[in-house]
């Protein structure tokens, strides 16, 4: 990195830190300080709700995705857009006529304190290890450039977002998160132009389009109904409905930002904003991560693009075999672009096509051969790259300047999530747990200082987890399983809450420990794509409730 792009990086993520503490010392109360006051508008809380959910971990992991999957990712969200209706129809006048402060406190009101309190729990649990992961996803970043130690790095981002937060609570957290989208958004397109400009003279847009196709990652939608296919229309409307709807409707972190409304409508609107704007956005990180590829088509790439992974086998009695498969490997690259060059002007030769999806076969071979023999150097290192292609390229390709934005877009995006996480995780323990079952009445100021202390300690534990943390086949789908485990359970009781009133809270409380204990154990035994959990908890648990109550009332 060049002294310009220290410059644009340490100015940015001063600029939001001191930002963020200045402009929101000081809050008089708990409204104040849980929920902004009441004072955000429609804009503020779609932004906020939409930089919550786009972590470091979607602007590392996603354009990998789609350098080594394609485009299928995209079908994840396609739930989104109808949670988002559900969400403003139902839950939002919920809240808001009872004015809560967190999602669960509703749930004691139709039900009792202990599935109150279980639900939060459950909550906490997964956003916990949630946040720990989304301060790794930078470190791993910054650990390639500086080659710091992950636990160093693990302390500095986590404490430059406990600053603020604990500064400034919800109303930080969303004033803030409007200047990370600001940077997320200009870093994102200018490095989409400057991969187009890239690429040979002769590749057009268009044509960088046909030859992503012709490797088979434009491949956008899947009607299959293959279990073992993690991402379908199906797993999308069905599965991924549910995830959101957990995820928006009954996580705090969500939540928590649309409760900061002036108003319902404002809320409705925020969220109608997020819903409509998200497949779009994420449409196009995945498209990054495809003109990647195709950049990468004309230009040689590592084998693995984790340079711990090729520093280990290369100081190995394994370095002559994996220099070797380098040298093969460059030859197909050679191949591979001299192929691309003739199909971008024969577009319409299926021998072209096959040849190209032949030199993509072998070449995937290569790079697992690859991961065997980095596995037989060093069986600790993580041998998926996934997460390292999109900071590989922005490393080595792009100009100064340009390289400091780029790694502040991932840094701000890590921060403004975690943030998020850190303030709903300290509301929930303090208004849920602490409050609810202290017994002596409190002034409004102890209950401020309280959450301020919850949020450093959720910080501290936040960082504990991501200095043991380890990549999972890929970060943005690790975060996606932990929610995936709890959400459909928690969605579950919420639905029980607003349309079943038989159902009371013993049964709910019985069925919801019952759930979680199945879907935990469906999970270990990979039974099910993990999308399904939320659908299959979500069913389980409102049956389940059902069924106790029945047998409680014949009892």
């Amino acid at each position: 990195m060049a002294l310009l792009d220290w410059v644009v990086l340490l100015l940015t993520l001063l600029f939001i830190v001191i930002y963020g503490s200045i402009k929101t010392k000081g809050s008089k109360d708990v409204k104040d300080f849980i929920k902004g006051g009441n004072e955000a508008q429609w804009w503020t809380i779609g932004l906020s709700v939409m930089a919550t959910q786009a972590s470091a971990i979607t602007f590392l992991s996603t354009p990998g995705q789609a350098f080594h999957s394609g485009m299928g990712f995209v079908q994840f969200y396609f739930g989104l857009p109808v949670a988002m209706i559900i969400i403003c129809l139902v839950f939002i006048p919920i809240y808001h006529k009872l004015k809560v402060y967190t999602a669960y406190e509703y749930l004691e009101g139709r039900f009792d304190l202990k599935t109150r309190t279980l639900a939060a729990i459950l909550f906490l649990i997964q956003r916990g290890l949630a946040a720990g992961i989304t301060i790794f996803a930078p470190a791993i970043i910054l650990s390639a450039v500086l080659g710091w130690d992950l636990l160093t790095l693990n302390l500095i981002i986590g404490v430059l977002v406990i600053i603020y937060t604990v500064s400034g609570g919800t109303k930080a957290v969303s004033v803030t998160q409007k200047q990370q989208m600001a940077i997320i958004f200009i870093g994102m397109f200018a490095a989409f132009f400057i991969i187009l400009s890239y690429l040979p003279q002769d590749i057009t847009f268009s044509k960088a389009l046909k030859i992503a196709g012709a490797s088979g990652k434009m491949e956008v939608l899947d009607f299959s109904f293959d279990l073992n296919n993690r991402y379908t229309i199906w797993t999308g409307f069905l599965g991924g409905t549910f995830l959101m709807l957990s995820y928006f409707g009954t996580d705090q972190s969500q939540v928590q930002r649309y409760l900061s409304g002036k108003s319902v409508r404002e809320s409705q609107l925020g969220l109608l904003f997020n819903g409509f704007l998200k497949v779009p956005m994420q449409f196009f990180i995945l498209l990054v991560g495809v003109m990647v590829f195709v950049f990468y088509q004309f230009n040689s790439s590592p084998l693995n693009f984790n340079p711990a992974a090729t520093s280990a086998v290369m100081n190995s009695p394994y370095a002559e075999a994996y220099s070797l498969l380098d040298k093969d490997h460059k030859e197909i690259e050679s191949e591979k672009k001299a192929a691309q060059m003739y199909f971008a002007q024969h577009p319409e030769d299926q021998d072209a096509i096959d040849k190209i999806r032949d030199l993509n076969s072998r070449e995937t071979a290569q790079r697992e051969a690859a991961r065997e023999l980095i596995t037989k150097a060093d069986s600790t290192l993580e041998v998926n790259d996934k997460d390292y292609v999109f900071i590989h390229f922005i490393l080595h390709n792009l100009p100064r300047g340009l390289i400091g934005l780029l790694l502040a877009v991932i840094l701000s995006a890590a921060m403004s999530s975690t943030a998020s996480e850190l303030n709903a995780l300290a509301a929930t323990t303090t208004m849920d747990l602490y409050k609810r079952n202290e017994s002596s009445g409190r002034n409004e100021m102890h209950y401020v200082h309280a959450t301020k202390w919850f949020t450093l300690g959720w910080g501290i534990l936040a960082i504990l987890v991501a200095s043991i943390a380890d990549l999972f086949d890929n970060l943005i789908q690790l975060v996606n399983i932990i929610g995936s485990i709890f959400y459909g359970n928690i969605l579950g009781i919420f639905l029980l809450a607003f349309f079943v009133k038989m159902v009371k809270g013993n049964a709910v409380f019985r069925a919801a420990i019952l759930t979680q204990l199945i879907i935990i154990s469906i999970f270990f035994l990979d039974v099910l794509p993990y999308l399904w959990l939320n659908l299959l908890g979500c069913v389980m648990v409102m049956v389940f409730a059902v069924i106790f109550q029945k047998l409680g009332k014949n009892k």
